[in-house]
């Protein structure tokens, strides 16, 4: 991947926590990587300073493209990470042991719960806290506890039985005031119990009361210069500040599932993905899917779920989404979480699904911005007229004629939005009698596609007829004769209120009258009625000073067009010289024209 690459989509990239991952040319993961600011991470590896690592720059310049995933906090990035390099092993990163483990705190599931410590996760029906990536600060954590709500650490096992017939005595615990001796009957089960209720709610983060007897203990001391306790309330302050209550991407209170969330705009919908087993997400994906009208969050997640879990092998049973879907498989759960770790897990998923359809706005637009005007303005049209490809080649078809007399026609072409005038062409009309615009376009259109075919010339996207409905079935006629009717887009433009027909739809078209594409359209007519007016002007100068010259006795309409060729008008062949006109017409017939225009000189005179 190079810095051209990335630059490309670096201003889209965002500044939240998250993991990111380095992908090959065969879509294999190489490196997975944490961030606390993903842009800022992801633009140290592509900045104009030159990586120390030979290792880094081996691994960049194999990476294909990269993908990310945000999270809540550095310590879920953290986390995030540490699960997928366990999944996918990528070949860049630093292997972590097998036996590296997360922290939590358990809750036992027994008379007189203990809390304490631990790296195993057992199914047991106890409670656990955590995944902690800092062992210290839960410590802290725990002898705050500790210290507020003093509680056993033996593990005996303190049945009514058991204290009732007195097998257990106090120990030093119970002395240094470390434990009120619920194992002799010295506390109630109702008393410790309210205890334990306490400590799962200062576990889930509600700290608030716990950190203003803090602050308020932090500030006694200082007051009575006891500097060192003053010291120990503020370290017990600060971890509880630091403290990661819940993580989003590792949970003991759920097993396996997948998680499903979506987010369209007008003609694309993504479909984000979290796999999650035994409690962690181990994978995520977001598939893009373009829509049809028709189509809905709720059938777009139907046919996307079974393709999804496919590809990823998935043979979890549960789903979890933000809506009822009909589930692939009979015997399979969907959940709607309201609350608890699997709302977290959607809010998760709706939060990568949202920021990925922003992304892909904000390239678009930054891509519309980086459009050439040309480019622009072709792609409203192609918009306005529901085209499927962008009219780079266009032609635009108008007759001419006054009372019938030399009817003749142009086609005008603009290539990449301007006009090519090498590629203009005009018509003299051969088949029609009298003044039928009708029978004239269908005429025209038909002799110039048929010689493109035959030339194996590239056909226009785009056909424009000067006219309404009738002069549009006229074309549509020869463009059916020649089978390319369905390989072309074509129509009509009336003057009046410039309205837009399509071939077999009665009702128009109305482009705003401010749109770039509607401009086009004007332009491409405008400039094929100017060229057929010139035309026609040409031609019936050209016959009107044709027919003066055959009046000469021994001048034919050959030599006539050999004169108009050379001398363009009656007025520059009187001017010009016998010699002049010996070399086009001969000496002998140059003769008769000199005697011709002498003649009529005199009589001129000879009338004054």
């Amino acid at each position: 991947m190079t810095t051209e690459d990335y630059q490309k989509v670096s201003s889209s990239l965002p500044k939240q926590p998250g993991i990111y991952k380095f992908i090959d040319a065969s879509g294999t993961i190489i490196y997975v990587g944490k961030a606390k600011n993903l842009k800022n991470r992801l633009s140290s590896y592509f900045g104009s300073k030159k990586h120390q690592s030979a290792k880094t720059r081996t691994m960049v310049r194999n990476a294909h493209h990269f993908e990310f995933t945000i999270v809540e906090t550095e310590t879920d990035a953290l986390l995030l990470e540490s699960t997928l390099i366990k999944k996918f092993q990528p070949r860049y990163n630093v292997m972590l042991k097998d036996g590296k483990t997360y922290s939590y705190v358990c809750i036992k599931k027994e008379r007189f719960p203990r809390v304490f410590l631990t790296r195993r996760v057992i199914r047991d029906g106890s409670v656990y806290f955590g995944p902690y990536m800092s062992k210290a600060r839960v410590k802290i954590i725990l002898d705050l506890i500790k210290n507020l709500f003093p509680l056993r650490t033996c593990s005996y096992n303190l049945s009514e039985e058991n204290i009732a017939k007195g097998k257990f005595k106090v120990c030093l615990e119970y002395h240094i005031k470390n434990c009120e001796a619920p194992c002799v009957g010295l506390e109630s089960e109702e008393a410790y119990n309210a205890k334990i209720d306490q400590i799962k709610n200062m576990l889930k983060g509600n700290f608030s009361a716990v950190k203003q007897h803090l602050k308020a203990e932090m500030q006694r001391h200082a007051e009575a210069l006891d500097f060192e306790k003053a010291q120990q309330a503020k370290l017990k302050l600060a971890a509880f500040e630091d403290y990661q209550g819940k993580s989003t991407v590792v949970s003991t209170a759920i097993r396996d599932l997948d998680v499903f969330a979506i987010a369209t705009d007008e003609k694309t919908a993504y479909v984000n993905y979290l796999k999650v087993i035994n409690g962690a997400v181990i994978n995520t994906y977001t598939q893009e899917m373009t829509k049809n009208l028709d189509d809905d969050e709720k059938d777009l997640l139907e046919f996307v779920i079974p393709e999804i879990r496919s590809r990823f092998n998935s043979i979890t049973r549960e789903i979890v989404a933000s809506r009822v879907v009909q589930l692939p498989e009979a015997d399979m759960t969907l959940t709607i979480p309201q609350r608890g770790d699997k709302r977290k897990l959607l809010e998760l998923s709706e939060k990568n699904v949202k920021y990925y359809l922003m992304q892909k706005k904000r390239e678009a637009l930054k891509h519309q911005n980086k459009q050439t005007p040309a480019e622009r303005i072709l792609r409203t049209l192609q918009s306005d007229l529901n085209m499927k490809e962008l009219p780079m080649h266009l032609e635009c078809f108008d007759n001419s004629n006054i009372q019938g007399s030399n009817p003749v026609a142009s086609c005008v072409v603009f290539k990449n939005a301007k006009p090519s005038k090498k590629d203009y062409r005009h018509f003299k009309i051969k088949t029609v009698i009298g003044p039928d615009d009708f029978a004239s376009m269908e005429e025209v259109v038909h002799r110039r596609y048929r010689r493109m075919l035959q030339e194996g010339a590239s056909l226009p996207q785009l056909i424009i007829i000067d006219g309404g409905k009738g002069q549009l079935s006229s074309a549509v006629k020869s463009l059916e004769r020649l089978g390319i009717l369905d390989k072309i887009t074509v129509i009509g433009i009336a003057k009046k209120l410039e309205e837009i027909f399509f071939p077999g739809d009665s009702i128009p078209l109305y482009i705003n009258k401010k749109s770039e594409s509607l401009k086009l359209i004007q332009q491409a007519r405008n400039e094929a009625h100017r060229f057929a007016i010139t035309f026609h002007r040409n031609q019936r100068s050209k016959e009107f000073a044709g027919s003066e010259i055959t009046n000469i006795p021994g001048i034919g309409e050959k030599t006539a067009e050999k004169l108009l060729k050379a001398f363009k008008s009656v007025k520059k062949l009187k001017a010009a010289s016998n010699k002049q006109v010996e070399a086009v017409i001969g000496k002998a017939l140059a003769w008769k024209i000199q005697a011709y225009f002498l003649k009529q000189s005199i009589k001129e005179q000879e009338e004054e």
